[in-house]
């Protein structure tokens, strides 16, 4: 079997809240590491999320 194309991320949190998404990436299109600004309900605010390894 071929490996497959997308791979779950996790999004972690600069706000050191401990706050992540979980999302997709195309691992073959997307070899750098994301980097999304999204909301952090427990700093509530906007704050910069970037990808980590799911453990």
């Amino acid at each position: 079997m071929a490996k497959a194309a997308s791979i779950k991320i996790k999004l972690l949190s600069t706000a050191d809240t401990g706050f992540f998404y979980v999302t997709k990436k195309n691992a073959r299109t997307k070899t750098e590491k994301l980097s999304y600004t999204k909301y952090d309900p427990i700093a509530k605010k906007h704050v910069e999320f970037k990808e980590t390894k799911i453990k």
